[in-house]
């Protein structure tokens, strides 16, 4: 039980806490109010959320009380990421603040220093960012906070994640599947996390669903999530001792599973009045309690005298200067909750990659490859080569508990299962015997069907120092398109700050690709994922199209051994063609693009571009036809690997003479044809930036067009096959003066018949013609070498 001056320390240390917030969102002067309030003391533009405030300078005191009490290692993640000036009035009076940032000091001057630069340009922005220490969640965009603190303490066995959760956040659908994350975490290896779901009944206009649900309701609801749920009525009597009971008995409860008794984890749901110790009601309208103090409370506050007067009674309601000298600071009593500084949350070393990141133990990946033995043989499947190769990166970091896959139930069909020869799924509910691969007490591979979820545990597992993957259907990993970008924000902002450098690459595979959904559709075809992030502008965004299972293996263990980077690696399951002997992998992976000089002529008449393993396959079958008709043209074959924001290939190796290697690639005025993976508009835009001649670039990509049909059939629809490519050749060669009109003609009169009986016969037989089936099974023609 609290002693008496426990419960009074705690209670001035909130009474400042909201002072400094109030003060952050209104004031640019007279931070300690040593005069009447005048319109000079007032901000010329009043930005903030106040409504949510005091809830979390509740919280977040009695958890550092906790901490003080039983040493707790314990990581705070803010939902409401709009409740910043609450958590760095927390951080500043903590001194977390003033570690980072030498001006927050304890006096007036650090006080004003604070205030007068939230939401300032070139302060401090409006909600949590990478500049706060001890945050690992930007939280502008609501849903993923809960997420994001499973992702912080998987492999953390010692680390508890205290996510505080605002109930309009609590809406969201990511945010809403995080509540089933619990049954993917182990007592015996994993931390803990400890929701803590604020009701204050209001969004910005209305109510929230949770806040108007009754106790048992609620109760029932997190009951069937698996949750044991316990109240606790902030602004009650006796609000500040049932919260240290509640928070006590949450961390009995959280050790005794973690020492292996049977029990629900638990959460907290905290009942606060919105604007909680706010203005009760002005102008016959109720504030506190209501929406009205979601934002900011009074609005013309600079202007309007009666308004500047009940600020002013609102600020002084805290008695301030009875907690704070202008010279020393916060008093002793304030302070004196507080756990010693390096176990206060703000600092908690999870927060900085670099301090806690072990680099992972990689195998050599040469030892997987299937090198070609005649260029062109079928026999490959990138997603088997990855999956043989990340079987033994589980094997080799096993005792790290350092590498984690996160899949949406797609495992087995991205044909990565070999993992599970060296671990297992982990899945902590009821498990049946046929359930195969799974595990109740360990294992590497997450899976759930939420995108977000996963998008949210590897966020919270990379930016704590970890390594991990996540493998999706490239159609539907578009689902997280906004958190993606929100991370790449996070990374971007992150580069500022010395402490937050070294964090581990965020890895996707996507596979499954529009190219080869035989038995699906429409429905599964979408690769906009990669222009999202490419479009961003960011210099650590990579996109890798490797070509084979070989190039696949050098691309994966490259990404895996990056950091402070977002890699994406699109590539198909189905067993392709092998291109690449190791050297030639190991070249296009330094170069991220490349000459094949086995199957391009010195001095060509055209130039073919592929990117992507179904596109190159079709770029090079269209140059084995030019070949067979018209064997006195040139040809080149240019791979592109790599894309990135500013271009192809790698950029460092670029940027000396960027005009020169261009035109080295792809000449300085022939014709050039790009067969591209995802959307032509991608290739288009950069083109358009580097090329001088952009009409002599034609570029063939995904066009939208697509059903449930034959793999060859998806390159005719969208113009993508060989054929299209050769005839647009033709066409290029003609006006080129290359070949004459009659010999296009007949080219092009040939293909297009060869297409019509393509579209007769898969509708007749349901397969593609046997002249596709069997083409290049045993490698590429003589003619091409």
């Amino acid at each position: 039980m609290m002693r008496r001056d426990e419960i009074k320390s705690i209670k001035k240390y909130f009474r400042l806490a909201n002072y400094i917030t109030v003060a952050q969102i209104y004031l640019q002067n007279n931070f300690l109010l040593e005069k009447p309030l005048s319109p000079d003391d007032i901000k010329p533009r009043l930005l903030g959320h106040w409504g949510t405030c005091p809830g979390i300078n509740f919280t977040y005191a009695h958890l550092n009380f906790l901490i003080k009490k039983t040493g707790a290692n314990i990581l705070f993640i803010l939902g409401p990421g709009h409740g910043f000036p609450a958590l760095q009035a927390n951080l500043y009076l903590e001194g977390t603040l003033r570690k980072f940032y030498p001006q927050a000091k304890f006096d007036e001057s650090g006080l004003s220093y604070i205030s007068k630069n939230f939401s300032w340009p070139y302060g401090f922005p409006s909600h949590t960012n990478p500049g706060t220490p001890g945050s690992i969640l930007e939280g502008g965009e609501l849903g993923y906070s809960l997420s994001t603190a499973f992702g912080a303490v998987l492999d953390n066995p010692n680390l508890i994640a205290a996510c505080l959760i605002g109930d309009g956040e609590a809406e969201t659908g990511p945010l809403a599947a995080s509540w089933h994350l619990n049954k993917f975490l182990s007592p015996s290896i994993d931390g803990a996390v400890l929701p803590i779901l604020h009701l204050n009944e209001y969004k910005i206009s209305g109510p929230t669903i949770y806040g108007r649900m009754s106790r048992r309701e609620l109760k029932n609801y997190f009951c069937g999530c698996g949750w044991q749920p316990i109240f606790v009525k902030g602004n009650s009597l006796f609000g500040d001792i049932k919260m240290n009971i509640a928070l006590q008995k949450c961390y009995s409860i959280i050790r005794d599973i973690q020492g292996g008794k049977d029990k629900k984890w638990p959460m907290i749901i905290l009942e606060t009045p919105k604007g909680w110790t706010g203005i009760k009601e002005f102008n016959g309208k109720k504030i506190e309690g209501n929406y009205l103090s979601h934002q900011v409370p009074l609005k013309n506050v600079k202007d309007d005298k009666e308004e500047r007067r009940a600020l002013e009674d609102w600020l002084l309601s805290y008695g301030a200067k009875s907690l704070f000298s202008n010279d020393k600071g916060p008093i002793r009593d304030v302070l004196s909750i507080l756990p010693e500084e390096n176990k206060r949350m703000g600092r908690n070393i999870h927060t900085m990659a670099e301090k806690v990141s072990k680099n992972l133990e990689l195998p050599d990946w040469t030892k997987f490859a299937e090198p070609p033995k005649n260029m062109g043989e079928i026999g490959s499947s990138n997603m088997r080569r990855i999956g043989d190769y990340l079987a033994e990166v589980f094997s080799l970091n096993k005792g790290e508990a350092n590498f984690r896959l996160f899949s949406p139930d797609e495992t087995y069909s991205n044909k990565l299962d070999a993992v599970f020869k060296k671990t297992k799924r982990i899945f902590l509910w009821p498990l049946k015997k046929t359930d195969e691969d799974f595990s109740s007490r360990r294992g590497g591979v997450i899976e759930i069907l939420s995108e977000h979820s996963l998008q949210g545990i590897l966020q919270g597992y990379v930016l704590t120092g970890r390594h991990g993957v996540f493998a999706s259907y490239e159609a539907f990993i578009e689902i997280v398109s906004s958190m993606a970008d929100q991370l790449a924000k996070f990374l971007k902002a992150s580069r500022e700050f010395p402490w937050r450098k070294g964090v581990p690459s965020f890895n996707y595979i996507l596979t499954s690709s529009g190219w080869r959904q035989d038995h699906n559709g429409f429905s599964h075809q979408n690769p906009s994922f990669i222009d999202g992030l490419l479009q961003s502008g960011n210099d650590f965004v990579s996109a890798y199209f490797p070509v084979d299972g070989t190039m696949s293996l050098a691309v994966i263990d490259y990404c895996l051994r990056t950091r402070d980077k977002i890699n994406i690696i699109s590539a198909g399951k189905t067993l392709e063609p092998k291109w690449l002997g190791i050297n030639q992998a190991k070249d296009m992976m330094e170069k991220g693009i490349d000459i094949w000089n086995d199957i391009s002529d010195k001095n060509p008449d055209i130039v073919f571009v592929g990117i992507g393993d179904y596109m190159t396959k079709e770029c090079i079958y269209a140059i084995d036809l030019i070949k067979k008709e018209i064997p006195k043209v040139k040809v080149r074959f240019v791979n592109i690997l790599e894309i990135n924001s500013f271009g192809f290939g790698n950029y460092n190796w670029r940027k000396n003479n960027p005009d020169k290697d261009f035109n080295f690639y792809f000449t300085s005025n022939k014709p050039v044809i790009f067969n591209f993976h995802g959307y032509p508009e991608t290739i288009k835009d950069i083109l358009f930036d580097k090329s001088k001649n952009p009409s002599r670039f034609k570029v063939f990509g995904y066009i939208e067009n697509g059903s449930t049909t034959t793999p060859f059939d998806m390159q005719i629809r969208n113009k993508t096959s060989r054929w299209h490519l050769l005839m647009e050749a033709v066409l290029s060669l003609e006006e080129k003066k290359k070949i004459s009109s009659a010999t296009a003609k007949k080219i092009i009169d040939k293909h297009n018949e060869k297409i019509s009986k393509h579209n007769s016969y898969i509708k007749k037989h349901g397969v593609d013609l046997p002249e596709i089936q069997d083409f290049g099974k045993s490698g590429i023609s003589e003619e091409i070498l």
